[in-house]
């Protein structure tokens, strides 16, 4: 629904409230056109002419003539019926005891039950009823014997809230197609808790018509007056045994109403002036609007093709976008399930050294068969990723329990931050393609980690379990290494297959303790570090093995009774230390696809790159705060 700012009032309106008698108000809408609602959508626009106020009525809308801007344009007219465009009206009725006198409230029931007969039945029609405060309220509903019924159980009370009463009724109104209300009040306001300003600014902006029926004095209602003519409505003059009159005249209107459609010309602005003039027994009938036709306004059946406009349509740039995305994905799966021209007896060996502290295997990768097409591109990523790198990236992707290499991990990692820097760039431009190459570039470091982590804790809790099965078997006459052996074949993951790891390098050449030292070091683990502290000792000192371990499991489990402890007494710190990290992170990316011109101010200008930098600052300050708040070091 477009918003109207109302060039022509009503003819009949009021020149001025001084000229009045008692009890005299102007006429409602006669000899004229009223343009009562105006909606535009690429172009196309759809008005809602009331032509009651015609004398004797509009036979022939051949006659009709529309201009915009002063450009005359084809339109179509016709009688409005149901489905052509949704017509809203809200009966605002006076329930105070005031209206009891006179037979006024049941002689309003007997008008509105008019309307309700002559209205068409298309037209959704509400009711709010009000005396000191609201008292009924019904939404707009094509069952007009929902609003009988309520009518009918309506009690008078102290009391005139008519504000009140005309903000509910804008609210009932709501925001689509043409909406009205039929405010009938016998007083003036006494009790409301808003303004007349208020409500009929809210109704001014809102595009919802007010037609005023009024009972009484014209100096007590000169408020509603005004709100009437700024709406574009009338006021009506009525006596108690007028009001079925009036009201059945307000039915009829509706079923008058006509529906003119028009494309607007070439070269209008987003905001025109409508014109509108139609001819009945001799005379011509105008009224005119300033409306907005939207920032979509396209041009009928012209092809235009500006420069910085897309040449492909959305739905294709995102058909395009799949077909990248699912190249993308079957490259990857090319590289990383290709086959590999190793012997069995080097990719034996390349297991037991990659599980290692430390080998960087660069010699072993040179004799990759360059013909394959894995081997060549993790050959050539190998190139680019220096020895210390490869290191630390295969010393992490071990403890995280994964089965690729450094550089397959690299040529992976590059190519999650390609496909969502192109799809952003695809999605929303520049600035989503930056968005989507951090995130890509930064997001599986965050998944590594958080699996590393996760697998940590695990073998954390797995060690004391672990240290008392070593010391049994170290009772029972076993060799260290042959203890080891008994928690692999008895253990768990992950520290089944790491000690496992351990015994083929001690199978290898390796000491024992090293190849546990091993262990420690690649998992992370500072406890398993200080288990392999205590056998180094006893090796060279001497002592009861299976004591020492005995005593560092007792110590070990303690520990991790109060690390859990502790982890469960600050999981509500940390998280509200999660989710107000992830809230504005959250809602910067639903603004960028709900409204991205909203949004789009912080990553296409540079005030909004300085925005978005510090925001970014503070939120990891925050957040690190945060977690030194919520972190406790057992």
């Amino acid at each position: 629904m477009r918003r109207l700012v109302r060039l022509v009032v009503s003819t009949g309106a009021l020149a001025t409230l001084t000229v009045w008698g008692p009890g005299v108000l102007p006429a409602h809408a006669e000899d004229e056109i009223t343009i009562d609602h105006v909606q535009a959508d690429k172009g196309r626009v759809d008005l809602v002419l009331s032509v009651d106020g015609v004398p004797g009525g509009v036979t022939d809308l051949s006659t009709l003539k529309v201009t915009v801007d002063g450009r005359l344009v084809d339109a179509e007219a016709k009688t409005v019926s149901a489905g052509d465009i949704q017509r809203s009206t809200v009966l605002v009725l006076d329930a105070s005891n005031s209206m009891q006198r006179g037979g006024k409230f049941d002689a309003a029931k007997v008008a509105i039950d008019a309307f309700l007969e002559s209205a068409p039945p298309d037209v959704a029609i509400g009711l709010v009823t009000f005396a000191g405060k609201i008292t009924e309220s019904i939404e707009p509903t094509t069952d007009h014997e929902t609003i009988r019924a309520a009518l009918a159980a309506v009690t008078l009370k102290r009391g005139t809230s008519v504000y009140d009463g005309i903000q509910r009724g804008v609210e009932l109104a709501g925001t689509e197609g043409s909406r009205s209300l039929l405010v009938l009040s016998d007083g003036a306001d006494t009790n409301s808790q808003t303004t007349l300003d208020v409500a009929g600014g809210e109704a001014e902006t809102a595009g919802v018509i007010i037609d005023v029926v009024s009972l009484t004095d014209p100096l007590e209602i000169a408020g509603l007056v005004s709100v009437a003519d700024d709406t574009g409505g009338s006021v009506i003059p009525a006596d108690p045994g007028a009001l079925n009159r009036v009201f059945t005249e307000r039915g009829t209107a509706l079923a008058q109403q006509v529906l003119v459609s028009f494309s607007a010309p070439e070269g209008t602005s987003e905001e025109a002036s409508i014109d509108v003039s139609l001819e009945a027994d001799g005379s011509t009938y105008t009224d005119a609007v300033f409306a907005s036709l939207g920032a979509d306004l396209q041009t009928p059946n012209v092809k235009v093709v500006e420069s910085g406009k897309a040449l492909v349509s959305k739905p294709f740039m995102l058909a395009g976008a799949a077909a990248l995305a699912l190249g993308l994905a079957g490259v990857l799966a090319t590289v990383l399930t290709g086959g590999d021209s190793r012997s069995s007896t080097e990719k034996r060996l390349d297991a037991y050294f990659n599980a290692g502290s430390g080998g960087t295997g660069k010699g072993r990768r040179k004799n990759k068969n360059s013909a394959d097409i894995k081997g060549s591109a993790v050959a050539l990523t190998d190139k680019v990723v220096s020895a210390d790198l490869e290191t630390r990236i295969n010393q992490r992707l071990a403890g995280a329990g994964s089965s690729l290499n450094a550089a397959e991990w690299v040529l992976l990692h590059a190519g999650i931050a390609v496909a969502a820097a192109v799809a952003g760039f695809i999605l929303g431009g520049g600035g989503l393609a930056m968005l989507g190459l951090i995130l890509g570039a930064a997001l599986p470091w965050v998944y590594l980690k958080w699996r590393h982590g996760r697998r940590l804790n695990a073998f954390n809790g797995q060690l004391a379990q672990t240290l008392g099965l070593m010391a049994g078997g170290l009772q029972a006459g076993l060799s260290l290494p042959q203890a080891v052996d008994s928690v692999v074949k008895e253990g768990h993951q992950p520290m089944a297959g790491e000690l496992q790891r351990a015994l083929i390098e001690q199978r290898l050449g390796i000491d024992i303790t090293d190849a546990l030292e091993a262990v420690g070091h690649r998992m992370e683990s500072a406890d398993f570090g200080w288990v392999v502290m205590a056998i180094r000792i006893q090796r060279e000192v001497g002592g009861n093995l299976a004591e020492i371990l005995h005593t560092v499991a007792d110590t070990l489990r303690e520990r991790e009774y109060l690390r859990r402890q502790v982890k469960a007494l600050s999981a509500e710190g940390r998280l509200s230390g999660y989710i107000l990290t992830a809230l504005p992170v959250l809602v910067g990316l639903y603004m960028t696809f709900a409204n991205p011109e909203y949004v789009s101010l912080l990553y296409t200008t540079v005030p909004g790159f300085i925005i978005l930098g510090l925001a970014g600052f503070l939120l990891a300050l925050g957040s690190f705060a945060m977690a030194k708040l919520a972190k406790v070091e057992v």
